[in-house]
């Protein structure tokens, strides 16, 4: 298990260029294609755990997070074909043993994302980040609505390094703090009335 630490800002288009012109070219880029499951009666929502499976250049990787305070949240990935075969293997990296009862009633796709991420490995006082810009698209409900934000992710290192990089980035670029996941506004897009 990890814990993943990330703070997320939206941007606007403008200012997600000028990031990226301002990082240089060494970044990474990845294709994400996501979707979000559920059971019937919600019972991952309520407990506040994210179950996705997200294409990344194609490869299909499947992740479970729940909640661990604040902007930190427990994540466990594995590469699997499909959801339900990725259920036992999260299982094997130690995620909460209930899942597997959590999920016996079946599992649904609820909402996803479809976005471009453009990511760069920075060195931030003692602390290693990666800088993701996002675009694309949060699907919900047969709907979409535009999806354009910067992560910063600790990845090794002090979290008050991370919350000050992001500020910088934010006061120099016009960014707000965005509250919500992607799962989440993507899934208030699906339950929104027709």
């Amino acid at each position: 298990m990890g814990v993943e630490f990330e703070l997320k800002y939206r941007a606007s288009l403008d200012a997600l260029e000028a990031m990226a012109a301002a990082m240089g070219a060494a970044e990474q880029v990845y294709d994400m294609e996501t979707a979000y499951y559920d059971t019937p009666d919600g019972a991952l929502s309520r407990l506040r755990y994210t179950l996705r499976r997200r294409y990344e250049n194609g490869v299909s990787v499947c992740t479970l997070k729940t909640p661990a305070g604040g902007a930190a949240r427990n994540e466990w990935e594995v590469e699997a074909a499909s959801i339900e075969a990725a259920v036992p293997l999260l299982c094997k990296l130690g995620c909460p043993p209930e899942l597997p009862q959590l999920v016996a009633p079946g599992l649904a796709h609820t909402c996803g994302a479809k976005f471009r991420r453009r990511a760069w490995t920075v060195t931030f006082r003692q602390s290693v980040l990666e800088l993701a810009l996002d675009q694309g698209v949060l699907l919900g409900g047969g709907r979409e609505i535009p999806l354009s934000e910067m992560e910063v992710e600790l990845k090794t290192g002090q979290r008050e390094d991370a919350m000050a990089f992001a500020r910088e980035l934010a006061e120099t670029y016009g960014l707000e703090i965005e509250q919500k996941s992607k799962f989440r506004r993507a899934l208030e897009l699906a339950m929104e009335e027709a």
